[in-house]
């Protein structure tokens, strides 16, 4: 058990090391308190690695997973929407911070566990479960799996910080944009670089969209201020 815990930790932290799921991580961390993301991130890798050993152990349980992708990309597409109209719930209230909590809460799971299943780290896991304790599996992986998103937290909670509010919420608006495109392209064209395409897609129409609003305001700024006749 205890070399499967090991072995299945060093795989999933190595495997997700650079993956999306750091990158959405990153993006809650910046809207949301680093211990709402981390205990979110903690129950959806829990529920999705013990089905992934379940799946191992059993061999040959399979999961519709271009259907969860394409419902998972949707999500992310309503999630960005709604961080770019912004929290409905006003955090100046604390008598309904606790629903804003509970809600960023919901959210992180729902998104996770719609993002891992299918994902390879999910992939990976069963396959350390055809051949590997799988308690062992189970704990390391997601162990592996919390420990490589809490580094991407803590760059958020950093970034989160130093940046504006409104500066965040576009940017996290746009990551969640890019993970829903880049979820429903995977799904819909399998085994190609349709995802990439679309998600560099968006990210670059962000980039045309934020340029042109600088430069209105920036024009804006710069027109004459009318002033009265001088007596």
């Amino acid at each position: 058990m205890l070399a499967a815990l090991l072995l299945s930790f060093g795989v999933i932290f190595v495997a997700e090391l650079g993956d999306k799921s750091q990158l959405m991580a990153m993006t809650f961390a910046l809207r949301y308190r680093w211990w709402v993301v981390i205990s979110g991130i903690t129950i959806a890798t829990t529920i999705v690695h013990l089905a992934s050993v379940a799946i191992g152990h059993s061999l040959g349980a399979t999961l519709p997973t271009t259907l969860i992708a394409i419902v998972g990309g949707i999500a992310f597409l309503i999630f960005g929407a709604w961080t770019l109209r912004g929290d409905s719930l006003s955090e100046e209230e604390s008598n309904k911070a606790g629903g804003v909590a509970r809600s960023a809460f919901l959210a992180v799971v729902s998104a996770f566990v719609l993002a891992e299943l299918g994902d390879k780290t999910m992939l990976a896991t069963i396959t350390l479960a055809t051949d590997h304790d799988t308690i062992g599996v189970w704990i390391g992986s997601t162990l592996g799996m919390v420990a490589a998103d809490a580094l991407a937290i803590v760059v958020g909670a950093v970034l989160g910080k130093h940046l504006p509010e409104n500066a965040i919420r576009i940017g996290a608006a746009v990551l969640f944009f890019v993970f829903g495109a880049w979820l429903l392209l995977d799904a819909i064209f399998p085994g190609t670089v349709a995802g990439l395409v679309g998600a560099g897609a968006v990210v670059a129409l962000a980039g045309i969209a934020i340029a042109v609003q600088k430069l209105r305001r920036d024009r804006s700024d710069e027109s004459p201020v009318s002033v009265g006749p001088e007596r």
